[in-house]
């Protein structure tokens, strides 16, 4: 297997991490990243192959299960019982609890509220230039994700504090004051939905939360499924609706059907890599894997691969081809698929049909949170000048 090296906080890199990719898949399908010392799948066929394999899981195999650090305790508390982390029956029966509630009739009942949303951020829009992301692409998720968990929409500010908190545990830059932060954030976030689930108990509604309850989950089960539906369901659609905005500005294509949402989350995705442990001793595309092993799915890179999209770079919202990879696949396909790709269609539907000229008026700016990709930052005036 060929190496590769990368400082994933590189500007460069944060700024445009395609052109590694092409350099790691004209390598292999698979390389060795030696900034993360890992194997790295990077075509659309391994990455797929590896994401479905049943020999491939999240869950840390027990004997390399690492020491507790007492700094990141609260998350690592919460995230012990995150079906995000975990495979197996119990993340079968967490994982259909969830479907059984996050059915499309409830996802729908949404629509209405969402698109009103939609209409009262652009009204507030200001006048000159200003970040569209705080004025729209942060808002819409959270708050409707807040309405489907059966939380106050007035909590959303602490909701997106706590989130971004937990969220940037994942990224490559962890520091001791991110660390810190997201301790202080699991704490008052947990606090917060403890004090929720015994008002719904008492008096339950039409809510996820209400529905969840029911459903053979313990308290802690409850807390970090509620947790992962916010801190997942938010920040992979803030990232997807700036990449995608700034994306059809730049290929003079404002769209919003259905396979304009699919194509922006294949030409830009809002996660990038997603890892796997190796379960069981096997070959991966011609290469020998044992137990204990761990592979990088990069899906950033199996989602422009030039063997399977003819100029992958390019916004092409007509093009044909196999599924993008930007949901995952296999037992871990992201089980909000369905919220997402409703809120992504209303959400530029709305947007574009309101502010048909806006105009991106600065270079679009990414943050700093690989193993994520999104933009701090996409200044924008309504009306071109």
């Amino acid at each position: 297997m060929k190496q590769i090296s990368q400082s994933p906080t590189d500007p460069a890199f944060v700024q445009n991490p395609y052109p590694f990719y092409d350099r790691m898949r004209a390598l292999g399908p698979l390389v060795w990243w030696d900034d993360y010392a890992m194997a790295c799948a990077v075509s659309h066929a391994t990455v797929s192959a590896v994401l479905r394999d049943r020999r491939m899981v999240r869950q840390v195999p027990a004997e390399l299960a690492p020491q507790p650090v007492p700094a990141r305790a609260g998350f690592d508390a919460v995230e012990a019982h995150s079906m995000l982390e975990l495979d197996g029956a119990v993340h079968a029966r967490l994982r259909g609890s969830v479907l059984r509630a996050f059915t499309s009739r409830a996802i729908a009942v949404l629509a209405e509220d969402l698109r009103a949303l939609c209409h009262e951020l652009i009204d507030g829009f200001p006048t000159g230039n200003f970040d569209m992301l705080d004025a729209y692409a942060r808002p819409v998720p959270v708050i409707t994700i807040a309405r489907l968990l059966g939380v106050p929409t007035d909590a959303a500010n602490d909701l997106l504090r706590w989130s971004n908190a937990m969220v940037a545990m994942y990224q490559a830059r962890l520091t001791p004051a991110i660390m810190a932060d997201a301790e202080r954030a699991t704490a008052d976030f947990t606090a917060f939905l403890k004090d929720h689930l015994a008002a719904k108990r008492r008096s339950p509604g039409n809510d996820l939360i209400s529905t969840l309850i029911g459903a053979e989950m313990s308290e802690a089960e409850l807390i970090s499924t509620c947790i992962l539906l916010l801190n997942a369901g938010h920040e992979a659609t803030v990232h997807t609706l700036g990449n995608g905005v700034a994306a059809m500005v730049a290929a003079h294509q404002r769209r919003s059907d259905p396979a304009a949402v699919e194509e922006i989350m294949r030409l830009d995705p809002p996660l990038h890599m997603f890892t796997r442990w190796v379960l069981e001793d096997c070959d991966i595309a011609g290469r020998a894997f044992r137990r204990g092993d761990r592979i990088a799915c990069l899906l950033g890179a199996a989602n422009r691969d030039p063997q399977v999209w003819d100029r992958p770079g390019r916004f092409n919202p007509d093009r044909t081809g196999p599924a993008h990879v930007a949901f995952g696949g296999g037992a871990h396909f992201c089980v909000g698929a369905p919220l997402a790709r409703m809120e992504l269609q209303i959400a530029l539907e709305v947007l574009w049909d309101r502010c048909p000229a806006l105009a991106v008026v600065a270079r679009p700016v990414y943050a700093d949170v690989y193993h994520f990709h999104g933009l701090e930052r996409l200044t924008v005036q309504v009306a071109a000048a």
